[in-house]
């Protein structure tokens, strides 16, 4: 983790980044999808600060989702005097799986079934903000981008991302030093798709990943785990991959 000072440092640094590319852009504000969880509170956070609460816009989308997430979602919105909406897709998801299901004659695996969630909220986070004029800001952090605890085209997909080089105890350590409520901070991380928490999920605790990306070790076994998931995750941290050969192209030549 980073030094107290350097944390800081950085923190407040990539708030007038928030600052800086929202008026790069001529966007009007951000739409932070408000899961009620550690990264989106704190990403929440900084743009408030970073913007102003009337140039933050904070959106749960329930889908089959557990009813304390919701009302965790409404905490961390309220504490930062931000306008909250509801969007909720429960619905929409049953739909759509069925849909497909159907299609594929019942042979759709769990894990697409759950991964047609987080690309269910990318739709609507970006529904929302082409409408307003905003920019959807990203929630994920280092830890879960080097392992690949992330959903291409779901919750990888945002505009612009404050948190993606931080880690997961140094987005915590922002979190507090921003106040985001300990309640939030101190609850086992769960991104609400599978009934497990994150660590269950991945086989490895945070702590283990951070030092992997900080030490190039840890445990024996987590390790191996660790290291099997960068691997396979490869594809999602690069830029899509296009055939390409040599030609003329004026536009890119003289932009």
């Amino acid at each position: 983790m980073l030094s107290k000072e350097k944390l800081e440092k950085e923190a407040y640094s990539a708030i007038e980044w928030i600052k800086d590319y929202v008026e790069k852009t001529n966007a009007k504000g951000v739409v932070v999808g408000n899961s009620g969880g550690k990264d989106s509170a704190t990403v929440l956070a900084m743009a408030t600060k970073a913007l102003g609460k009337d140039k933050v816009l904070a959106v749960s989308m329930p889908c089959n989702s557990i009813s304390t997430d919701y009302d965790d979602a409404k905490l961390v919105a309220d504490t930062f005097g931000v306008k909250f909406i509801k969007a909720d897709l429960s619905s929409t998801y049953g739909e759509i799986e069925k849909s497909i299901n159907t299609a594929m004659n019942g042979t759709i695996t769990k894990e697409a079934s759950i991964n047609i969630k987080p690309r269910l909220r990318m739709t609507t986070l970006y529904g929302i903000a082409q409408s307003l004029g905003y920019l959807v800001i990203g929630t994920g952090n280092l830890s879960e981008a080097m392992v690949g605890y992330t959903t291409k085209w779901g919750d990888s997909s945002y505009d612009f991302n404050p948190i993606a080089n931080f880690t997961v105890s140094e987005v915590l350590a922002i979190g507090k030093m921003l106040g985001v409520p300990e309640k939030i901070l101190t609850k086992a991380p769960n991104d609400g798709l599978g009934g497990q928490t994150d660590e269950e999920k991945m086989g490895v605790k945070y702590s283990q990943i951070e030092e992997m990306i900080e030490k190039g070790e840890t445990d024996k076994s987590a390790e191996e785990i660790i290291l099997k998931k960068f691997n396979l995750s490869k594809h999602k941290r690069e830029s899509i991959p296009v055939y390409s050969f040599e030609r003329k192209n004026y536009l890119l030549e003289n932009k």
